[in-house]
């Protein structure tokens, strides 16, 4: 959700430059936060014996980040205006909070239920479980699709919709990525075996 502050340099610098450099910036932070939460991880592979409780923590911290999005929905104001110089930080900052990483670790960890007929979470069970180099990739990849699917948003926006749209068509998905946090631990939670 860090394209409209791309869109937001790009409109106040007027430079479609701007947009980009918003873009890498915002693109950096989240890989940052992501490896923040997938690379502590990766040591506790040896902990295997350990797998409930670390499934339950897991479920429980996602649980809790999503009923804090429900109760604090404020936005603090300086957030409006995001220095290009801070946009790296805002989006290691945002990814953190948002739980980009976390729900990553359930399947990192080799802990989620896969059955015959759920052939994504097989494959990325397979793909991840114990391999910190997929992890990498795994990251890599997320932010790449993040990055690019944010940016064509951010550049249509600017390019064709401006500032009009965005002030009159915006919808806020916090309490629905709030609620999402909170539905996918009380599933991890009822499954943990």
């Amino acid at each position: 959700m860090g394209w409209p502050l791309a869109v937001s340099a790009a409109l106040m610098d007027r430079n479609e430059g701007s947009l980009f450099k918003a873009l890498l910036a915002l693109a950096g932070g989240h890989l940052l936060a992501m490896a923040a939460i997938l690379f502590p991880f990766t040591a506790l592979l040896f902990l295997a014996e350990w797998q409930r409780e670390i499934q339950i923590g897991a479920a429980c911290l996602v649980i809790a980040l999503g009923l804090y999005l429900l109760v604090n929905r404020r936005h603090p104001r300086f957030l409006a205006r995001v220095p290009p110089s801070r946009l790296a930080l805002w989006s290691f900052l945002a990814a953190m909070a948002h739980g980009a990483g976390l729900m990553l670790v359930p399947i990192y960890l080799g802990i989620c239920r896969t059955i015959e007929t759920d052939a994504g979470h097989a494959a990325a069970s397979e793909l991840m479980t114990g391999n910190a180099s997929v992890a990498v990739a795994v990251a890599v990849s997320h932010t790449l699709a993040m990055t690019v699917s944010g940016g064509a948003i951010a550049y249509g926006v600017y390019r064709w919709l401006g500032l009009r749209f965005l002030s009159k068509g915006w919808f806020n998905l916090d309490i629905v990525w709030a609620l999402s946090l909170v539905l996918v631990g009380t599933i991890s939670l009822v499954f943990a075996h």
